[in-house]
């Protein structure tokens, strides 16, 4: 297997989400298995600017997730919280319903590896905002509220890891 030539950090300066609402701040990734053109699984290395959050906290029916972090501190949010340092490894099977999210509440960057199920369709849950997105084709995106009504639905170019 060749030596994989990663690209250049993308930053994301996040504004409020267009459905899900607050702001997480920005954040940088580089996607380490799109370099390597894997389709199975996603993974990238992500770096959690102070105060950001790394995503809405969320849980997928039908993608494994795992983050493993290499620098830095961050709080797991879930439905209590769990200080994290360099080395800890967090991990959520598929249909576990547990939301959960890192947030960086430290003046440093704290960077991770996080890695992922690449599912051509999942429902992924938003606890905290009662909602869900069923995902199909990795890019077209239908949100619900609790009681199924589709509040929302477009297509996205790409979609990451997880």
């Amino acid at each position: 297997m060749p030596k994989v030539a990663l690209g250049e950090p993308v930053t994301v300066a996040h504004t409020s989400h267009p459905v899900l609402g607050a702001s997480l701040r920005s954040y940088a990734y580089v996607s380490l298995s799109d370099a390597g053109g894997l389709s199975q699984f996603g993974a990238h290395l992500e770096t959690l600017d102070s105060g950001a959050r790394s995503a809405h906290r969320h849980w997928h029916e039908a993608e494994d997730e795992l983050i493993y972090l290499l620098s830095g501190e961050v709080v797991l949010i879930e439905e209590d919280e769990t200080a994290l340092a360099a080395g800890d490894v967090a991990a959520w099977p598929a249909g576990h319903p547990v939301g959960h999210c890192l947030e960086n509440r430290t003046q440093a960057h704290a960077t991770y590896l996080v890695v992922g199920t690449r599912s051509r369709a999942d429902v992924v849950h938003y606890p905290d905002a009662g909602l869900s997105v069923t995902l199909t084709d990795r890019r077209h995106r239908v949100f619900r509220d609790a009681s199924g009504t589709v509040v929302a639905e477009y297509s996205s170019p790409s979609v990451g890891a997880s």
